[in-house]
């Protein structure tokens, strides 16, 4: 049988989390864009042990749902499972929950990078 690749990532939700705080709502509930953030670090927590030394994974794609509003100081987790591997890039279905039960979902892309590269090249850009 085979084992999959799973990541995890916890969190409380503070007020520098809430939509209010972030600008992207005016209520103090778990933002989106906390919630992508939860969901990657589960995702590079997948891979985190895997990677060859000078390379690191950047996000590349996430399709999300964020189906049910967390509220301030409530537990909430994010588990990451690998589905697919091809090439450099890495794909992974995403279930992120709060102690009420389920809170979103996404499909998400990771592709993998030498670092130092990919910061000389990012790096580059201020010299333009």
């Amino acid at each position: 049988m085979e084992q999959k690749t799973i990541g995890r990532f916890e969190m409380t939700v503070t007020e520098a989390d809430t939509a209010a705080h972030m600008g992207s709502g005016s209520l103090p509930v778990l933002a989106t864009p906390a919630l992508v953030a939860m969901m990657e670090h589960a995702a590079c927590n997948a891979l985190a042990d895997t990677l060859e030394p000078g390379l690191t994974t950047v996000g590349t794609r996430m399709d999300v749902s964020h189906d049910a509003a967390s509220p301030l100081g409530m537990r909430c987790w994010a588990e990451a499972t690998l589905t697919e591997t091809n090439g450099r890039m890495y794909t992974f279905s995403i279930q992120a929950f709060d102690e009420a039960g389920p809170i979103g979902k996404a499909t998400h892309q990771r592709a993998s990078v030498k670092s130092e590269r990919f910061m000389e090249k990012t790096n580059a850009k201020m010299q333009k």
